[in-house]
């Protein structure tokens, strides 16, 4: 099935604006993240969309292709929804532009596992949790059936484990495939109690009884998303260690 991946990248973000322009080691953010999913084998594109021209000229300069896209959308799912509109491809991903340190054996484990389920319209992708992520209120959690479908995502540490009990912990990558007819019409729902109140929209699928197929990933690659300016520093500090400044 063909794939295509949209990195949504808004300018305006609340928290940081102008992250995707924000250098990392001498790289714009948004740069780091096209790299990594440019190395993806099941894509056969990938696009940046955005509502702004500097994003825009910048993601031009070194060789990406732009979709320029509303300015009001509330979400980047909004975002690619509005590009996969015009799209022939059967899968839609998207490739959270936040994520520098994404590479591509990571997104195709997210295709591989939707394609490989008929039944379900979206997958995901998790590792396994840090210790330091566990009460990170950024770092989202998720619990999985033993069918690998996900039962509930959370920024609280789920399960809660008593009695001195030991359960694996998995936190979620922020990378999603799609089915394209599936997106487009997710996208129309209207947002659901628990989404707004964890403000992750993933669970307005579960909430409305769609199955969130997930990926595992169990080597040593972790994500490292860029929330706040502080988070650069740490994400500095890997590519220094693993050689990649």
């Amino acid at each position: 099935m063909r794939a295509v991946g949209v990195i949504p990248a808004r300018f305006a973000a609340s928290r940081f604006p102008g992250k995707p322009l924000a250098e990392i080691a001498g790289v714009p953010l948004v740069r780091r993240v096209w790299e990594g999913a440019r190395s993806a084998e099941r894509l056969a594109r990938v696009i940046v969309a955005t509502e702004d021209e500097r994003i825009a000229t910048a993601c031009r300069g070194f060789g990406a292709e732009v979709a320029l896209t509303s300015p009001d959308h509330m979400t980047g799912t909004d975002r690619i929804a509005e590009v996969a509109a015009s799209l022939d491809e059967a899968i839609i991903v998207n490739i959270q532009g936040d994520e520098p340190l994404i590479e591509g054996a990571v997104i195709d484990a997210a295709v591989d596992a939707l394609a490989a389920d008929p039944s379900v319209s979206m997958s995901t992708v998790v590792h396994p949790a840090d210790p330091d992520a566990l009460d990170d209120p950024n770092r989202v959690k998720v619990v999985m059936d033993r069918n690998g479908r996900a039962l509930y995502f959370s920024r609280s540490r789920i399960p809660y484990v008593r009695d001195g009990a030991t359960m694996r912990m998995w936190q979620h990558v922020g990378l999603y495939a799609y089915r394209r007819e599936f997106l487009l019409a997710f996208v129309k729902l209207a947002p659901t109690a628990l989404e707004r109140a964890e403000s992750l929209e993933q669970l307005r699928a579960l909430e409305n009884g769609y199955a969130i197929k997930v990926a595992t990933i169990e080597g040593a690659w972790r994500s490292m998303p860029v929330d706040v300016p502080g988070d650069i520093d740490l994400v500095e500090a890997v590519l220094r260690r693993t050689g990649r400044c």
